[in-house]
């Protein structure tokens, strides 16, 4: 859809005579003045050129006088079949939002990619872009001032930043930053040089760090060529004081505890070190009596039995924190878990799977916590009895033999059994 706010403007250029009084023998009576004549003022013309591309307009403007315009958007490149807008932003904060113009040209349409309207510009900032999908990178910024030439240079200013000292000079260095404006065709540049040094471009604050005097010299140009007044500023940087303090260090230690108050199974050691003048450097622990090694995340301490964990800290001026110490005692977690059991029956079997003549039964136990204090069998419906070593069934007949284990937690296994019959 094509929009298009036309407006006109007439402006009439009056002239105006002056009589003087002159004796009527002296001249001739003077023949009357024409009549003066309206004249048209002359419309600004703002032209915007796509192409065979999508991230830029191939021409564009960027700075305007208020007033009737007419604008021209040109899409008319024969190798390209490229859609593209000229819309101006109607909705963005900090620009002006009075021309609601969306314009969309292709080289293959009626118009052959060729249209113009017209539109009544303001003082202030327009953004425009192509609101074709895909050409987002194709925007930019129309500033539109007052009218008539602009001859008045950027206004630029500088500010300093830093750690004062009572005598005010900055200390260890000094952050510049300029900042640069101009209400009419814009700033183009900004410029800076230190202590009288070659000119640079300024893209953002820069730190002086040389001990000593400093003079930072600026200046910006506009979109017209105005240069702005040299502008100049001057502090001192200073040494910054001797950091004689040690960095301060602390460790805390997490984890679950028994009512003793000792870690259950593992203890976490968090490091923390600050130093408020030249900064922590390096942060360093052992574990025990082992070396020294860096630290870089909280270390989990998992051996049963005394730790001791050491910390200390190094600062960017090689002070050295007073070692630290945390002592940590971990104990297994408590074993809730029963022996596993298991029983084998061996010997020499007949066609129907009966033992002849005895069935000797293996016991075995296992316990991977507190570890198998006993273990127990019984044959039939006998007592039950230790069990030491491989137990042989000589009765012939039917049997089951039942088995246990108990832990040094005093967990026991389930009641296990095995079936057999000796003939």
């Amino acid at each position: 859809m094509i929009r298009r706010l036309i407006a006109g403007v007439a402006g009439a250029l009056m002239v105006t005579s002056i009589a003087v009084a002159i004796p009527a023998s002296a001249v001739p009576a003077p023949a009357p003045a024409p009549t003066p004549q309206p004249v048209q003022a002359q419309e600004q013309v703002l032209k915007w050129v796509g192409g065979n591309v999508t991230d830029r307009y191939l021409e564009q403007p960027s700075t305007a006088v208020a007033g009737v315009t007419k604008i021209i958007f040109s899409n008319t490149e024969q190798t390209s079949t490229i859609t593209h807008t000229l819309t101006f932003d109607t909705e963005t904060p900090g620009y002006n939002h009075d021309v609601d113009l969306n314009i969309t040209a292709n080289p293959g349409d009626p118009a052959g990619g060729y249209y113009e309207a017209t539109v009544t510009l303001t003082p202030g900032k327009y953004r425009f872009y192509c609101d074709f999908p895909g050409h987002t990178a194709m925007q930019g910024e129309l500033t539109v001032t007052e009218g008539g030439p602009d001859e008045t240079p950027p206004t630029v200013n500088a500010t300093v930043t830093g750690t004062k000292d009572t005598n005010g000079n900055y200390v260890g260095k000094a952050t510049v930053a300029v900042n640069a404006s101009d209400a009419q065709s814009g700033v183009k540049s900004v410029e800076y040089q230190i202590d009288d040094q070659s000119w640079q471009p300024y893209t953002q604050p820069f730190d002086v760090t040389a001990i000593g005097d400093h003079s930072v010299q600026y200046r910006a140009t506009d979109n017209a060529n105005n240069v702005s007044p040299t502008g100049s500023t001057q502090f001192r940087v200073v040494e910054p004081p001797r950091d004689s303090t040690p960095p301060t260090v602390n460790a805390t230690v997490t984890g679950d505890k028994d009512p003793q108050g000792n870690y259950i199974g593992k203890a976490t050691v968090a490091i923390t070190a600050t130093d408020t003048e030249s900064g922590v450097k390096s942060t360093e622990y052992k574990l025990d009596t082992g070396a020294w090694t860096p630290y870089t995340a909280p270390v989990e301490v998992t051996g049963n039995g005394m730790h001791m964990v050491s910390y200390r800290a190094t600062d960017n001026a090689n002070n050295v924190s007073p070692e630290g110490m945390v002592h940590i005692t971990i104990v297994a977690p408590p074993d809730a878990t029963p022996p596993t059991v298991n029983a084998t029956v061996a010997g020499d079997k007949d066609p129907q799977g009966n033992y002849i003549g005895k069935a000797t039964v293996t016991v075995t136990a296992t316990d991977s916590q507190s570890g198998v204090k006993s273990t127990e069998y019984k044959v039939d419906s006998g007592a039950w009895t230790p069990y030491t070593a491989p137990v042989e069934v000589t009765a012939a007949g039917a049997h089951t033999v039942a088995y246990r284990a108990t832990d040094n937690a005093n967990n026991v296994s389930p009641e296990g059994t095995v079936n057999f019959t000796v003939v």
